[in-house]
């Protein structure tokens, strides 16, 4: 199936709907998809939050600058889809609980589409996962390891795959209490994104 098509049912799909209805914000889906097949770096995510789900665009909150401030990005180069995919473990916003807490992604999001939309992006040369549902969705399903001890153990996926903690505000003492993760981790990361943006050929 072509990538349009894919993307085209994707932003139809209306699985959760009933899901979304009887959440704190009882929202509608609305998918947000951002891939091209010939993408070469792929950001695997949690799911859209509330500003993501207004805007119709990836990472259009805090997160998304901490995290192109991590990739070492502008946000022209981290929006071009013919070099960067945005895959999260759930297309759709998937709402607050009664605590204003969000709520996890879907699983049948994943179980849906994942597989058809992974097949299409056959570029990829650098996978970046952000935060646990990706890391445990794209490591295997033996993989039980906290974000925490994952990221540690970062040199064990690069260079073709960086694990990465959720860009949130509220991981902010995470980063303070891991200084390594900026001092070490991110320089890399940050040289291997760019290779990868400059690479005209």
């Amino acid at each position: 199936m072509p990538t349009h098509s894919i993307s085209k049912n994707i932003n139809t799909c209306t699985l959760c709907a009933q899901q979304f209805a009887e959440t704190a914000t009882q929202h509608r889906p609305r998918p947000v998809t951002w891939f091209q097949p010939s993408a070469s770096i792929l950001i695997a995510g949690q799911a859209p939050g509330q500003r993501v789900h207004d805007s119709g665009k990836p990472f259009t909150d805090p997160s998304g600058d901490r995290l192109r401030d991590w990739l070492g990005l502008t946000d022209a180069e981290f929006y071009n889809k013919d070099r960067i995919a945005i895959v999260p473990m759930a297309f759709c916003f998937p709402g607050y609980d009664a605590k204003g807490s969000d709520l996890p992604p879907p699983k049948i999001c994943a179980q849906t589409w994942h597989p058809r939309v992974l097949t299409e992006l056959t570029n990829i040369k650098l996978t970046i996962l952000v935060g646990a549902y990706a890391q445990k969705y794209h490591l295997g399903l033996g993989h039980r390891k906290s974000v925490t001890d994952t990221v540690a153990d970062w040199k064990s996926y690069a260079p073709g795959c960086f694990p990465l903690p959720h860009p949130s505000w509220r991981n902010t003492g995470w980063i303070r209490k891991n200084p390594w993760f900026e001092t070490e981790l991110i320089p890399v990361l940050r040289r291997t994104v760019r290779s990868l943006i400059d690479d005209t050929t």
